[in-house]
């Protein structure tokens, strides 16, 4: 249900700006695990992985990894950020962006 919710979401966002078309659209969901992709004519990509992490114990969790890019419609540059959300929180890495600080346990 959550992935149904994530992808209704995002499937409103591009449907709100309607000069934008979907170029590529793929899913994969299963029980354990999941994927899409999303492109679009603006130059929009996005791409994520989750898997379910210790399933069936007290303690199971969904581990994600991702990527999104855009094209800035103010400066014309091309944007992307790299993530992981895990347990240790949403994770996210790009070239405009400061680096975070380093997780100690």
């Amino acid at each position: 249900m959550k992935y149904l919710l994530l992808f209704v979401a995002l499937f409103a966002f591009v449907v709100a700006r309607p000069e934008v078309e979907i170029i590529r659209s793929e899913s994969d969901v299963q029980p354990d695990h999941y994927t899409f992709d999303l492109e679009t004519s603006d130059g929009t990509s996005r791409h994520e992985e989750g898997v379910v992490k210790d399933a069936g114990t007290d303690h199971a969790s969904i581990s994600v990894q991702g990527s999104y890019s855009y094209k800035d419609e103010t400066d014309g540059k091309q944007y992307s950020v790299s993530y992981i959300a895990d347990e240790n929180g949403f994770q996210p890495t790009g070239e405009h962006l400061p680096p975070l600080p380093s997780i100690e346990h």
